[in-house]
């Protein structure tokens, strides 16, 4: 299968087939191939086989894209999902061999964070491009800070070694800004490092809200091939 759109839509659609349930509590995230579930859970919706479906969003563009679909979107302060979710399908930028991700590529990192660490099953989506051996060799880590951090955040990631840039908006002059009103740092780290330990490292920095390393809820995969081949894993 040549054609990337093509196989991002059939992990979209399988994701669902497989794994989504009626009377689910789901998360749907965000991105070019993550947005192919909600699409399907919407179709599914509306022809009826699939009934009960109650949705949490990671961004505002998959909220817009939910809702147009059909689909019941609440948050998680609405006291009928009690504070936790089913499962959620998400993409991810890039995935090392433990599993450990690195999301935010689309800026809603804190929302996508949230949203995963909160769900019995987290479903990750991904074309084989996004395998890694280890986490930064094809993707920086997008870090999320609040305006008045942006110097003394910047200055503590260059410390740990990181090379960072602010992101900057494209057909957009200045900054990249968040659905919540923050900035995005991208930090790229040469060296090999432990994920697990610089996830909670990156968190104690004032002023950064979130980070793009996700290795608290380790996910189920479903790997699309360039053969057209799906692959699962989950060990």
């Amino acid at each position: 299968m040549g054609d990337s759109s093509e196989m991002k839509k059939v992990l979209g659609t399988q994701a669902v087939n497989r794994f989504v349930q009626d009377g689910m509590r789901l998360g749907l995230g965000t991105g070019s191939t993550a947005i192919w579930a909600a699409r399907r859970v919407g179709a599914r919706l509306a022809d009826g086989s699939l009934r009960g479906i109650r949705a949490v969003t990671t961004s505002l563009q998959t909220e817009l894209e939910a809702r147009g679909l059909g689909i019941p979107v609440l948050t998680l302060n609405d006291a009928a999902l009690d504070c936790a979710l089913d499962l959620t399908i998400d993409g991810a930028d890039e995935i090392d061999p433990a599993r450990n991700l690195i999301k935010g590529g689309g800026g809603a990192l804190l929302r996508e964070k949230i949203v995963a660490y909160v769900s019995r099953r987290f479903l990750i989506v991904a074309e084989e491009s996004k395998l890694s051996t280890r986490l930064c060799d094809k993707f920086a880590i997008p870090i999320e800070i609040v305006v008045d951090a942006l110097a003394p955040a910047s200055k503590r990631l260059r410390e740990m070694g990181g090379e960072v840039a602010l992101r900057m908006g494209v057909r957009k002059a200045g900054p990249v800004v968040t659905d919540l009103g923050n900035l995005l740092l991208d930090v790229t780290f040469r060296n090999p490092f432990d994920p697990v330990s610089m996830e909670d490292e990156l968190k104690r920095i004032p002023g950064v809200l979130e980070n793009g390393l996700f290795t608290k809820n380790r996910p189920e995969l479903l790997i699309g091939h360039p053969d057209g081949k799906v692959e699962y894993r989950n060990i």
